[in-house]
């Protein structure tokens, strides 16, 4: 691979955006433009019994496809999460009210966050991961939950879980198993071990 390729970030988080900026890659960002409750609608109804990290793969190599296709020259980096608790699968919260919802069912239980992360090129994915994280949250007061969406916002619908972990969100837990950069949204450093190998970083 030539080490002039061309790095596109095919998501608008800006979790994962500053992840990879500080990680030092050069990259430019375009938003994938994909129907992702459709896929997941059609993936849970041909199987109610498909895994989430299942899910969050197949959406992340969606998304680097999409890009790809559009950019086959470039080398595109996907990520999708998906969060489960006892066979339910939870989608980002429209709004606030159902930001609460969300945060009221995560409410002093444990649930797993699936991330994964697709490198695409030429319209195809070449290389994915998936990194599971098992979350347990608090059981924080009524009073807190407010507090926490007044002072955290709309920001918090950008989360599947309705937290931000980097922010105010790590006052929701009491314990976590895996990995951190993961739960931002990109699994980092396999991610930057495939990238040394490519030739994008130095080895």
């Amino acid at each position: 691979m030539s080490d002039k390729q061309h790095v596109i970030l095919a998501s608008g988080s800006l979790a994962r955006h500053d992840m990879l900026k500080a990680a030092g890659i050069a990259f430019t960002v375009i938003p994938a433009n994909i129907d992702e409750a459709a896929i997941r609608d059609a993936l849970t109804a041909e199987n109610e019994a498909i895994d989430p990290a299942d899910i969050a793969e197949i959406l992340a190599r969606a998304k680097g496809e999409a890009v790809s296709r559009d950019n086959p020259d470039s080398l595109v980096i996907a990520a999708d999460q998906t969060l489960s608790l006892g066979g339910q699968l939870f989608s980002k919260p429209a709004g606030l009210d159902e930001a609460r919802d969300t945060l009221l069912r995560l409410r002093g239980e444990e649930h797993l966050l699936h991330t994964a992360v697709a490198i695409a090129e030429s319209g195809e994915v070449t290389w994915s991961h998936v990194e599971c994280v098992r979350m347990k949250m608090r059981r924080f007061s009524f009073a807190f939950l407010s507090e926490y969406l007044v002072r955290a916002g709309v920001g918090v619908c950008h989360s599947v879980g309705a937290y931000q972990f980097e922010g105010l969100g790590l006052q929701l837990f009491e314990e976590i198993d895996g990995d951190y950069f993961s739960i931002l949204g990109l699994p980092m450093l396999p991610l930057m071990d495939e990238l040394r190998r490519r030739g994008v970083v130095s080895e």
